[in-house]
């Protein structure tokens, strides 16, 4: 019955243009991927076991990469806030923490990477000295990899508590994976652990589109 009663205070412009929002943020991963394996496969020097996506926003083309980072952080910020406005979400961390993924990314391509180990061509192999800027990057991506990570876990809790335990086990094994592969990475950054975390990456946006997909079909949690 106060469902019922809150209805007629929605208006319909608002739902559709929560769900337009809802849906940007369904593609911001596959824009994100797309635009990685693009200049990954056109921009000399780059190689997937030896570089973070990250060092695509350095050198002459770099600005693409930025963009990257900025469209779908935004994407991700406003979907997020879509989310927290439909009841049916009903935690309010899990669309705080994809808002803070969202702005983390933003932050990422407001301060760009260094180049690193050869990336671009001329510079130097290893991982180089890290500037300001290069030093905010980690930073906000450590905020924003954290908070995904946080997100997949309050979602997995959630979705226990309803009895869906397929869902849950996505949600958590895609954290899991995701935080296993960042650690790796940082402890021993090997070729076979640079691609491991960039299909832990991967792993991660296609879980934030099903979150986002969810929610745009009327089945948000």
């Amino acid at each position: 019955m106060s469902q019922a009663a809150h209805l007629p205070l929605v208006r319909p412009a608002a739902v559709g243009r929560d769900r337009a929002l809802l849906i940007a943020g369904v593609l911001a991963g596959p824009l994100f991927a797309v635009s990685a394996i693009v200049q990954a496969s056109t921009r000399e020097g780059f190689d997937f076991r030896r570089h973070p996506v990250s060092v695509l926003s350095t050198g002459e083309l770099g600005w693409i990469q930025i963009v990257t980072f900025l469209v779908s952080g935004v994407f991700c910020a406003l979907a997020a806030n879509a989310l927290r406005r439909r009841t049916e979400a009903g935690s309010v961390w899990l669309p705080r923490l994809l808002a803070l993924y969202g702005l983390g990314l933003i932050g990422a391509g407001i301060f760009s990477a260094d180049p690193a180990d050869g990336f671009p061509v001329g510079t130097p192999r290893g991982a180089g000295q890290i500037s300001w800027h290069g030093g905010l990057h980690f930073l906000v991506a450590a905020v924003a990899f954290v908070s995904l990570i946080v997100a997949t876990v309050v979602a997995a809790r959630r979705a226990a508590r309803q009895g869906a335990g397929g869902r849950a086990a996505y949600s958590l094994a895609t954290g899991v994976f995701f935080a296993v592969s960042w650690v790796a990475l940082m402890v021993r950054p090997a070729p076979t652990v640079m691609v491991a975390f960039g299909l832990a990456v991967s792993a991660g946006w296609l879980w934030v589109s099903v979150t986002f997909a969810r929610a745009a079909s009327g089945k948000a949690d």
